[in-house]
């Protein structure tokens, strides 16, 4: 591939994002979401979230699911979890939860770890 096709592309590409992304801005004012939509569409980014981060806890950096007390990545998860249900702090989580892990790690308590 020539370099003027390499950038072509890469033209063509930014051009497609830029209209698509930005399809809402321009014509958002006359369309209109209906209320139930809207309601659907509140839990988007938290199931975004969860498609992310689920596997990583429950597979641990291997191929095989391993739902099981030696899993230190799952074990922080929960330890994360509990904590967001006790005090509702979405930073004080993510402190909670990489301390619970990062303290996992470090005190080898599982032998070697992913």
């Amino acid at each position: 591939m020539a370099e003027w096709e390499i950038w072509a592309v890469i033209g063509l590409l930014a051009l497609s994002t830029a209209l698509t992304r930005s399809t809402f801005w321009m014509v958002g004012h006359k369309v209109t979401i209906p209320p139930r939509m809207l309601e659907v569409l509140r839990y988007a980014p938290a199931c975004a979230l969860a498609a992310i981060v689920g596997p990583d806890l429950a597979f641990a950096g291997g191929q095989t699911l391993q739902l099981t007390a030696a899993n230190p990545r799952l074990l922080a998860g929960l330890a994360a979890l509990l904590f967001y249900l006790w005090r509702r702090s979405m930073l004080q989580t993510i402190v909670v939860g990489m301390a619970a892990f990062t303290l996992l790690r470090v005190f080898h308590v599982f032998g070697a770890v992913a």
